[in-house]
């Protein structure tokens, strides 16, 4: 589905789908036989949004001789469901710190599908502010709520587009811009535009009090590679020749095509210059870090991303 300025989404659709593809990289990691994360609520949306391409990181075999032909498509499937666990701990750490630290105001840009405010052991008084597609909210709280699952904190939901004005939205829902609080960027800046993500951090730093901390999964420099993404490309297409002619009938994403593959700031550099303390790890030394390491000798086994951690003194 080609982007638009102001295109809207379902869950199954363009950008929502991608949550539910992330869901399905969590569910498949926490059904591991040694997980490094544990979200029982992802094989929930799975189950109430049927098949789609979501689950093309289910655990079942792929064709041998799909295998035989791609043979680099398994183990970079398999570090991309390494990849999303390693995120999702990061920022599931970041976030328990900061509460930990006593931060009481949480702001998830872009919650999709995970469900940290169901999930993580928040301490009593915090609140959590979920911004994201009104459509994508009313799934996630709608299926949880019928299958009697409830936040473990106080939970409001912003329905709103992050390219309209979200500040004055989560303003009116209660944000309290002069005590601190804890941000997270995830799996959202290459659906923006470059002019796009600029103006997201400049709003942030409005909001954001002093003693704020912030998480964000950064494009590095090597994201506009249209030479990389034209691989990539190309590979997905051999692979759905391969699928169709063996009758196969599990679709095959293409998440690239829904993003901005512009030139960007660097997001560290913005935040020191703007007062903030930062950190910065790149993708395959975090992955490092919690023993995922992308396979060896398997081009663009892990994506050429920055995580950034940081606090406004």
């Amino acid at each position: 589905m080609a982007r638009t300025d102001d295109d809207t989404w379902e869950i199954t659709e363009s950008v929502g789908a991608t949550a539910l593809g992330v869901a399905a990289a969590r569910a498949a990691e926490t059904e591991s036989e040694s997980p490094l994360i544990s979200d029982p609520f992802a094989r929930v949306f799975l189950d109430a949004a049927g098949e789609g391409m979501w689950n093309w990181f289910s655990p079942g075999e792929l064709p041998a001789e799909l295998i035989e032909a791609e043979p680099e498509l398994q183990p970079r499937m398999r570090s991309m469901i390494d990849y999303m666990a390693c995120r999702t701990a990061f920022f599931d750490e970041f976030f328990l710190d900061a509460n930990n630290a006593g931060i009481r105001q949480v702001v998830i840009l872009a919650a999709g599908l995970d469900a940290r405010a169901w999930r993580l052991p928040w301490l009593g008084g915090t609140t959590v502010y979920e911004l994201d597609q009104p459509k994508v909210l009313e799934f996630k709280s709608s299926t949880l709520k019928q299958r009697g699952v409830y936040p473990r904190c106080s939970l409001v939901d912003v329905p709103v587009d992050l390219r309209q004005d979200w500040p004055a939205a989560l303003r009116q829902n209660g944000f309290d811009v002069s005590a601190p609080s804890v941000w997270s960027v995830e799996g959202l800046l290459p659906f923006l535009p470059a002019a796009a993500q600029d103006l997201l951090f400049e709003r942030v730093q409005t909001l954001a009090a002093t003693g704020s901390r912030i998480a964000v999964e950064a494009p590095g420099p090597g994201f506009p590679d249209h030479e990389a993404h034209a691989r990539r490309r190309e590979q997905m297409q051999r692979v759905r020749a391969i699928m169709a002619r063996l009758g196969q009938q599990r679709e095959i994403p293409d998440v690239q095509d829904l993003w901005y593959l512009e030139e960007r700031t660097d997001v560290g550099d913005w935040l020191r210059g703007h007062g903030w303390t930062v950190s910065v790890v790149p993708a395959e030394e975090l992955m490092a870090r919690y023993e995922r390491r992308p396979p060896e000798g398997v081009q663009d086994a892990a994506p050429p991303s920055l995580f950034v951690s940081a606090r406004r003194s």
